[in-house]
């Protein structure tokens, strides 16, 4: 067998060439196995340019199967992604909360009436209280910052939500 003279389709004359002979052939292949919502036009000139950015590797030979595996590839990647956009449209969107307007009010009267108990509190429960948790520190930080034993921090803490418990005793928490 004698060796081409060409060896790859980098040529601007080799690669109109192949152009010209294959693109209605690649165009009717998809529009004739997959429809045109596969937008045959389109993948025509993918599977080109994919052709021009691998030229070097690509005889002139090996173009037309490159040309159309490259064109099946792209479809086939097309057809999958169009099941898994169907998939998820058919998905029903939930649209409703079960979040009633009592839900809100009740939740707005709850943090009104949290404020005022927190008030309420003796300045040290309150601040061990909060460093606790709403700040996430452990009962030994909290000591150490506000310079009293790890049990008096433990105090602290149990007296106020046993105050706060009875203060927002109406609300079932």
């Amino acid at each position: 067998m004698p060796t081409p003279l060409i060896d790859n389709v980098c040529g601007e004359h080799i690669f109109s060439k192949i152009y010209q002979r294959l693109s209605k052939d690649l165009h009717d292949f998809i529009y004739y196995k997959f429809g045109p919502n596969f937008h045959p036009e389109d993948k025509v000139q993918e599977a080109f340019v994919t052709l021009w950015k691998k030229c070097h590797e690509v005889p002139p030979e090996k173009a037309k199967s490159f040309l159309f595996t490259i064109i099946n590839n792209l479809s086939l990647n097309d057809a999958k992604h169009q099941k898994v956009v169907l998939k998820y449209q058919k998905t029903p969107v939930k649209s409703e909360t079960h979040i009633t307007p009592e839900f809100i009010i009740e939740e707005k009267q709850y943090l009104e009436q949290y404020k005022i108990a927190l008030e309420k509190l003796p300045e040290g429960q309150r601040v061990a209280f909060l460093l606790n948790r709403a700040e996430g520190k452990k009962h030994k930080e909290i000591a150490a910052m506000l310079g009293i034993s790890k049990k008096a921090v433990e105090k602290r803490i149990y007296t106020a939500l046993k105050t706060l418990k009875k203060e927002l005793s109406d609300f079932n928490i």
